[in-house]
């Protein structure tokens, strides 16, 4: 596997980051209440959710540690459905959580809508290859909401990406076999989640 950390700006540049080494990660168990027990206390010593991104390196160190150590992340997967050729899984959910928490599974050459998040998010590629394609707003008085694309990475398994809360990416399953990957978001701010349209350049929200 590899053992790549990415980050995704507003702007849609992707740069690579230190990945921390994964024997200093290895722990004799290490339970997934755990891993989001020690997200949230990192969180609730931010002051500003606008900020939280900021504190992106602490949360991919956390999300490798639960890849390395947690079997039944693994076991967590979906077969894709035959109509849109995806699946997600939700790992946790309860009302007011902060944390959107779920595996995402995509069938070969089945991609996402072009979106953003709102919020910061990291994704843990754990079987497959994803292409992620970047783009960012540009100024046009005529449409407000117009994109261009500004560059792609194929992740593969062991690599990592996050983002920050108005990057705006494409996901699509590259290879023969479907891609699975584990997703942890941020609680999304009011109106700043959207479906992009990059032919009509509109925006709808998500």
């Amino acid at each position: 596997m590899n053992s790549k950390d990415w980050i995704v700006t507003d702007d849609g540049h992707c740069e690579s980051r230190p990945a921390s080494r994964e024997w200093d990660l290895i722990r004799d168990k290490y339970y997934f209440h755990e891993f989001l027990t020690e997200i949230i206390n990192l969180l609730r010593n931010i002051s500003n959710e606008e900020d939280e991104w900021n504190y992106l390196p602490q949360i991919r160190r956390r999300v490798r540690q639960l890849v390395i150590n947690s079997y039944w992340l693994h076991t967590q997967y979906l077969e894709p459905s035959p109509k849109t050729g995806m699946a997600t899984r939700t790992l946790y959910n309860e009302i007011g959580y902060p944390l959107t928490v779920q595996t995402a599974t995509f069938a070969p050459n089945v991609s996402s809508n072009v979106h953003n998040h709102g919020t910061w998010g990291v994704v843990a590629v754990l079987k497959g290859e994803e292409k992620h394609t970047f783009w960012k707003r540009v100024e046009d008085p005529q449409f407000p909401n117009k994109i261009e694309k500004v560059g792609e990475k194929i992740l593969k398994a062991g690599e990592i990406i996050s983002f920050t809360p108005h990057a705006i990416h494409q996901v699509t399953a590259i290879g023969n076999d479907p891609a699975f990957s584990f997703t942890i978001y941020g609680d999304t701010l009011p109106r700043s989640r959207f479906i992009f349209d990059t032919t009509k350049h509109t925006a709808k929200p998500f």
